[in-house]
């Protein structure tokens, strides 16, 4: 299993965003958080195909700390059904110093 992830976030915008991952970095829950404003989402939801802007949030953070992290950041999301997608770094593939910037940084297991 990787030992850090990226975790795939959506939010309805850059502000909320912004304070939930302050509380997330801030309370050592991820390393790192980037925030990326205004996208359009298209998505069926509850029999209708919506339209709405949105902001991207790519949380980094390590495989010991995801579950206290999913756990946090679903009592800060404001949707009834918050994306939380959880996508593997692959070391052997990544920039050693990068890995080890958030190694350093990652929250460690207890």
């Amino acid at each position: 299993m990787p030992a850090y992830h990226w975790i795939y976030t959506t939010w309805p915008d850059a502000e909320s965003a912004a304070v939930a991952a302050r509380t997330l970095v801030g309370d050592g829950l991820c390393a790192c958080a980037n925030i990326q404003p205004e996208m359009t989402s298209l998505y069926v939801w509850e029999g209708e195909v919506q339209e709405e802007r949105e902001t991207v949030m790519i949380l980094k953070a390590s495989a010991s700390s995801l579950a206290p992290l999913r756990q946090r950041f679903l009592t800060l999301h404001p949707y009834d059904v918050p994306c939380f997608a959880v996508l593997d770094i692959q070391a052997d593939g990544s920039h050693q110093p990068y890995l080890e910037w958030l190694a350093a940084k990652a929250p460690k297991p207890m």
